[in-house]
Parts: C-alpha cells; structure tokens; sequence
C-alpha cells in the first residue's frame, strides 16, 4: 500500500477535517482516505435510473408546497 505525505494544509481545512474524522469515529487518514474515495472514485450515474429514483421519491411525497401558480407568481413578482 503507498503512503501519501500532504504539506502546507491551511489550518482551517485541518481542523475542519480534524473534526469531520471524530465525527465519524475515525483517524484522521482514514478520513482523508475516505474524502479521496468519494470524490475520485464517484461514479457515472445514468440519467434514466436519475430520473427514476427521483419520480419515486416524489410518489412518497403526498403533499406538494407549491404549486404551480405560486412557481408562476414568483417568476412574474418584478417584471413590468
């Protein structure tokens, strides 16, 4: 396995990472390992399988907040 040596962090993502690590109940190289696999190992996400975990999330939701006349309404406010 190879080691990886990171110089000259800011001091504010340390701490930020310092406590995201005890957060999660893990060191702070497991953290760091764990940040690296999110961004580069994420994968491509096919838009059909998008879409439908999104049209079956929005059958759970049985109350819409708004409307369509409320999206309308908003667009308009300002205009002339």
């Amino acid at each position: 396995m190879a080691t990886l040596t990171i110089k000259n962090i800011p001091d504010e993502l340390y701490e930020q990472l310092k406590q995201s690590a005890a957060r999660h109940r893990r060191s702070v190289n497991s953290e760091v390992i764990v940040c690296l696999e999110k961004v580069l190992g994420s994968s491509f996400i096919d838009p059909a399988t998008l879409l439908a975990s999104i049209r079956a999330l929005r059958k759970t939701v049985s109350t819409v907040f708004v409307t369509e006349e409320d999206l309308q309404a908003a667009k308009d406010e300002g205009r002339l």
